[in-house]
C-alpha cells in the first residue's frame, strides 16, 4: 500500500514538473533521443549476432 501511494505522489509531482519545465524537458529529449536510438541498435546489433552464433 505504501508503494501505490508513493508512486502516486512521484508520478503527480512528474507531471507538475514537465508541464512547470516544459522547455528543458524539450531540450532533454531532443538530446536524448539520438544517444538512445543509438544505444538500442547497439543492443539490437548485439542480440542479432549472438542469435547467429546460437544457430551454428
Amino acid at each position: 500500500m505504501v508503494h501505490i501511494i508513493g508512486g502516486s505522489i512521484a508520478a503527480v509531482l512528474g507531471i507538475i514538473g514537465i508541464i512547470g519545465w516544459w522547455d528543458n524537458f524539450g531540450d532533454f529529449l531532443r538530446g536524448a533521443m539520438p544517444l538512445a536510438i543509438f544505444i538500442g541498435g547497439l543492443v539490437a546489433l548485439n542480440t542479432g549476432l549472438k542469435f547467429l552464433k546460437e544457430k551454428k
